[in-house]
């Protein structure tokens, strides 16, 4: 059989991939230059007291008249409470109630020795852009269950699967004097255009990296000479907080807040994580120092030397990380350890700086998964019962790193777009497309395309998802793709007693059953088609194959 466009391929000229940190999470794509971001300097926070809380459970309504979009809670000692946060919707009705988690505590820097006094802090949660919250305080006392609202009682834990390893997770009671600071970040220009990940890399290609400058954090952090532990051993994986309700232009938003949060509420001297992934794929970077570098960060209390903490935009306690935020998180961590010789499925050995959020006392060694969860080390839920669950995959994805992706692991990377749809829709590796053989790539304009066994399927906002294969996919090809003059297909084959057709945005294939010829026609005018050439037809390998030069 002729052979047919061939996967999109990228070239690697260097025997070990280096990162890539590109500037393209908002204003790129278009060709025209980023618009500047905004700065997290400009978030502003609002601290309001909750005062008198009572044993058990004690419910406050706070409001503001300008919108903010993240809350947290601090006081000088988050021991003995803990907390629950929703959002008034535009509709006046009340959103769903979202669990509140205990920052882990900032290491000593030239901000913050380690001895100088700070506020306890939770995580800030996500809640959308609201200007009325309810928080439902819980301090510790013998009433605290009986006065729980039903409607607030956090559900029973499900058995933890047999992890092999004993996490550090013991019950810890949280806050008690605190108050609620009400986040409001900077919001992007509105005609910031937002570009999609890549849906596949070559093996051993990390995610692109929006960089700090890029999200609005600027170049460098306040940290001073940023602390590094040397080699990185392990990885920490965790979730943010809040509503998974976000959009692309939102995330860099989210991070904005949480590192004003950090620095400026909580006293540290930069965003706690290394690096952060939203459910779109998207890779931030974090802390400031390097991210190839052993950055120390203030992620996991008594653990963050040696350590690398990436967190996943979003709550997973009931739901899980969408597939695309999974394999970057898998593929980031892959490269990272990689990058110190560490291996994604190996254990390591990690020794507690002790602290106030971890039980774990100082010197003693834990034996871990090099990638674990933050409740693997601290007294957290984080990263939620089904981020958790999710690690194992994680960990197979970051160990597959370097190797080339199967068909399994390409049609994973499509999940949830238009092209991966139609194919379920014809039956998947055994309908009449087959297996995947390519990740989804970029054509013409705004045209996308992969290719499988049989076939390929083509994708613009026009024409729709539209499979295309055989003898009319290879005269098709012959005729330039979607570059030709047909353009693209506007339906699938349309079998017919002698015929097979298939319509284009500018004429029609029609396949002759009985003689295996091609014939075009374009404005009532009909020209049979020579058969392609034994090797198969044109490729412009200058258009759809991408050299990517990186070391």
């Amino acid at each position: 059989m002729p052979t047919r466009r061939p996967p999109p391929t990228i070239k690697l000229t260097a025997t070990v991939a280096t990162v890539l940190i590109l500037p393209w999470a908002l204003g790129y794509g278009s060709g025209s230059p980023p618009a500047e971001p905004p700065s997290a300097a400009a978030t502003k926070l609002n601290q309001q007291p909750l005062p008198d809380l009572e044993p058990g459970v004690t419910v406050r309504e706070i409001t503001q008249d300008e919108p903010f979009t993240m809350v947290a809670l601090t006081g000088a000692d988050l021991s003995g409470t803990s907390a629950k946060i929703r959002a008034k919707r535009a509709d006046g009705s009340w959103g769903p109630w979202y669990a509140t988690a205990h920052e882990a505590t900032e290491h000593a820097s030239p901000a913050r020795p380690a001895d100088a006094p700070g506020p306890d802090g939770t995580e800030p949660v996500f809640v959308g852009r609201t200007t009325a919250v309810q928080i439902a305080v819980t301090r510790a006392g013998p009433a605290a269950q009986a006065q729980t609202p039903a409607k607030q009682q956090t559900p029973p834990k499900q058995p933890k699967p047999d992890l092999g390893y004993i996490p550090a997770t013991a019950a810890q009671p949280f806050a008690q004097n605190i108050s609620a600071v009400l986040i409001t970040p900077p919001k992007a220009p509105v005609d910031a255009q937002w570009s999609p990940p890549s849906a596949a890399l070559a093996p051993g290609q990390p995610p692109n990296i929006i960089p700090r400058s890029q999200w609005g954090a600027g170049a460098r952090g306040r940290c001073g000479k940023p602390a590094e532990s040397g080699p990185i051993h392990a990885a920490v994986v965790h979730h943010t907080a809040g509503s998974n309700d976000y959009s692309p232009e939102d995330s860099a938003e989210i991070i904005r807040a949480i590192y004003a949060y950090h620095t400026r509420t909580l006293g540290w001297c930069d965003i706690g994580y290394n690096a952060l992934v939203d459910k779109y794929g998207q890779v931030f970077e974090g802390r400031a120092g390097g991210i190839t570098k052993g950055i120390v960060g203030s992620h996991a209390g008594g653990f963050n030397k040696n350590t690398w903490g990436v967190s996943m935009i979003g709550t997973f306690d009931d739901a899980p990380p969408p597939p695309i935020q999974l394999e970057t998180v898998g593929r980031l961590l892959g490269w990272r350890l990689g990058l110190d010789l560490a291996d994604p499925r190996g254990t390591v050995h990690l020794t507690s700086a002790g602290g106030a959020s971890t039980h774990v006392p100082r010197g003693s060694e834990l034996t871990l998964p090099a990638i674990i969860g933050h409740r693997d080390l601290d007294a957290t839920e984080c990263p939620g019962e089904q981020g958790y669950v999710a690690l194992n995959e994680i960990r197979e994805i970051a160990a597959r790193f370097g190797d080339p992706p199967g068909p399994e692991d390409l049609a994973r990377t499509m999940q949830g777009g238009a092209i991966h749809t139609r194919w379920l829709e014809l039956g998947g590796s055994e309908g009449m497309l087959g297996a995947v053989t390519s990740p989804e790539a970029i054509g013409e304009g705004s045209t996308k395309y992969a290719t499988f066994e049989h076939g390929a399927v083509y994708w613009s906002p026009e024409t729709g998802a539209q499979p295309i294969t055989g003898a009319i996919y290879d005269a098709w090809a012959s005729l330039g793709y979607e570059r030709g003059m047909l353009g693209l297909p506007t339906s699938a084959e349309i079998p017919e007693p002698e015929w097979i057709g298939q319509n284009f945005q500018h004429g029609t294939l029609n396949y002759n059953r009985a003689s295996g010829s091609v014939v075009r026609v374009i404005d009532g005018n009909a020209e049979e088609l020579p058969p392609p050439p034994p090797e198969g037809p044109p490729v412009q390998l200058e258009r759809f194959s991408r050299v990517l030069e990186i070391g």
